[in-house]
């Protein structure tokens, strides 16, 4: 059977919190060699079951369009591509996960942009094609609980600058969200966490700033901080 006609295998298997259940997985790959070593690393792990594996996003789009429930997938390992011409479109992924598919990109690193792109239309984390196998599944497991991940190195990678503070993907969303123009509880709604829990991570982002002499107080200058590190367009003062 190709890789790409996977269908759960049936035995019984657990995960964290969930027992007695598959978590269905896809996996986005183009080369083939990566794919398939990322379908057995994922496969054999108890509790996750990887339905559908294909070279590109559309291709897994177009089959998730007569996909029935029992095969979408809880989980996409999506590599970006960027060795070529990417088509792992931001805003597409951005449907995905507000449909309630979680997201965990498998990254060469070689396009920290387009991973903080990804970042910006909510995957949950993101693991580094140098990183070790056991890491790939850890992140999956995190993702999975709807948790972040992201590992520090790869976390300096996507900074860029030693003047830029290191965020982890909660408080990068949440420092998004808030400086663009969204109120306290908006910003948590959107992240899907309670108001004080977004505050939090606000202070944490505020601190950081400040930690690289960069102090930012208010929306406005998180607006103005945001925007120097390329997480916000300049053209969209907040509050627009």
């Amino acid at each position: 059977m190709s890789p790409s006609s996977r269908v759960p295998s049936g035995r019984p298997s657990s995960g964290p919190g969930q027992p007695d259940r598959f978590w269905r997985v896809a996996v986005v790959e183009d080369h083939l060699l990566q794919r398939q070593r990322t379908i057995e690393v994922l496969d054999r792990e108890a509790g996750l079951s990887v339905v559908r594996a294909e070279s590109t996003l559309p291709a897994l789009v177009r089959w998730l369009s007569t996909a029935g429930p029992r095969l979408r997938p809880h989980l996409l390992v999506l590599d970006l591509a960027v060795d070529r011409e990417p088509d792992a479109d931001p805003e597409v992924v951005r449907r995905l996960v507000d449909s309630g598919m979680r997201v965990l990109v498998l990254s060469a690193m070689t396009s920290p942009q387009l991973v903080r792109a990804m970042l910006l239309a909510g995957v949950g984390g993101v693991v580094g094609k140098r990183d070790a196998e056991s890491d790939l599944v850890a992140a999956a497991w995190s993702v999975l609980q709807r948790a972040s991940w992201v590992t520090p190195e790869l976390a300096a990678v996507m900074a860029g600058d030693a003047e830029r503070p290191v965020l982890s993907l909660q408080e990068e969303r949440a420092l998004v969200l808030y400086a663009s123009g969204l109120t306290l509880e908006e910003t948590a709604r959107s992240m899907g966490v309670r108001p004080d829990t977004a505050k939090k991570y606000l202070g944490r982002v505020k601190a950081k700033y400040a930690a690289v002499g960069r102090p930012a107080r208010t929306k406005v200058e998180l607006n103005r901080e945001a925007v120097r590190d390329s997480l916000l367009d300049p053209r969209r003062p907040p509050g627009s």
